[in-house]
């Protein structure tokens, strides 16, 4: 009996049909050299602690952290986003400025240690701030000028203190052109800004709060972060941001936000980050630890879906699991 001749063109099965075929045509991947992995440090000796909502991810102090930085180093991440937490939080985030601060303390010990580690840091307020908010309050909302100048002399004391990279993340307009001048003027041009350029107020960060102590003690942060309902916005903010003088330009968060990532992309030269964030990551755990999901399948592919949307870089905590 003769073979039935099939009339179809072509059979795009055919370039699945194994392992060896599926990897030589594959477009998308994700590698090591794409992640960035974040950390929080907070004042403390030998300290250890696991984050109860984010299984995996723990608290640090300056001194345990270095051996945190040296596992990593021999995994292959020597990219780390750094988070602090101070022992006394005020209504001017009076840590963030100063010499001592905790982000201050743990780079230059870090550095001095493991100068190949590329160290970047969180620039905001609201995980120094008695009332949880990213920036300096007056009449009972936060004053998008003042905060300004905090930042700016936020990100040149982190600088000095030996951060690579800073990353802003409270969305006050104008702070990309402020810190680009504070940065220039003390004599740190080098330092790259990467800036959190759309940052969606999101229902995804309620780990991420429980880990820094930053819930809002009053309102919330809607009328400084993005809408979710908005795509134009976005890339009306990336467009200021480039144009401050921005190198590096994030979306946050990643997995809600893929259609984002995706028209940034198409209008903006400059390397572009996403940040997997905290309820993202807790989701995956969670399910998995009931057994209805396969995790290191679904963390790969929730990776690899970020990438092909159109991330350069990831922030994520799940990058040292991944490349272990």
């Amino acid at each position: 009996m003769k073979k039935q001749q099939s009339n179809l063109p072509f059979r795009p099965r055919r370039l699945r049909k194994n392992d060896s075929i599926r990897r030589l045509v594959r477009e998308t991947q994700v590698r090591n050299d794409d992640l960035i992995y974040p950390l929080f440090v907070r004042d403390g000796k030998n300290l250890k602690s696991e984050i109860l909502s984010m299984p995996g991810v723990y608290h640090f102090s300056p001194d345990s952290i270095l051996h945190e930085i040296e596992a990593l180093l021999k995994l292959g991440l020597d990219r780390t986003i750094l988070f602090g937490i101070p022992n006394k939080k005020d209504e001017i985030g009076s840590d963030v400025i100063s010499e001592n601060g905790i982000v201050q303390r743990t780079a230059k010990e870090i550095k001095s240690r493991f100068p190949e580690m590329y160290l970047i840091s969180d620039v905001c307020m609201c995980e120094y701030t008695n009332h949880g908010h990213c920036g300096i309050i007056i009449d009972n909302e936060v004053h998008n000028d003042t905060t300004l100048t905090y930042l700016q002399k936020q990100a040149v004391s982190h600088a000095q203190a030996g951060i690579d990279m800073v990353a802003p993340s409270g969305m006050m307009d104008g702070m990309i052109e402020v810190i680009r001048e504070g940065l220039d003027d003390a004599e740190f041009a080098g330092t790259p800004i990467m800036s959190y350029a759309a940052k969606y107020s999101s229902a995804f960060y309620g780990p991420f709060r429980d880990a820094v102590e930053s819930t809002p003690q009053f309102g919330d942060r809607k009328q400084y972060q993005m809408d979710p309902a908005n795509s134009r916005e976005a890339l009306k903010e990336v467009d200021l941001d480039m144009a401050e003088g921005a190198d590096i330009i994030m979306i946050k968060p990643a997995m809600a936000y893929l259609d984002i990532i995706s028209q940034v992309k198409d209008i903006c030269a400059l390397p572009i980050a996403a940040y997997n964030v905290s309820g993202e990551y807790s989701m995956v755990k969670a399910a998995a630890e009931k057994g209805w999901i396969d995790e290191a399948k679904v963390r790969d592919e929730l990776l690899l879906s970020i990438k092909r949307a159109g991330a350069d870089i990831i922030i994520s905590y799940f990058a040292k699991e991944f490349v272990s």
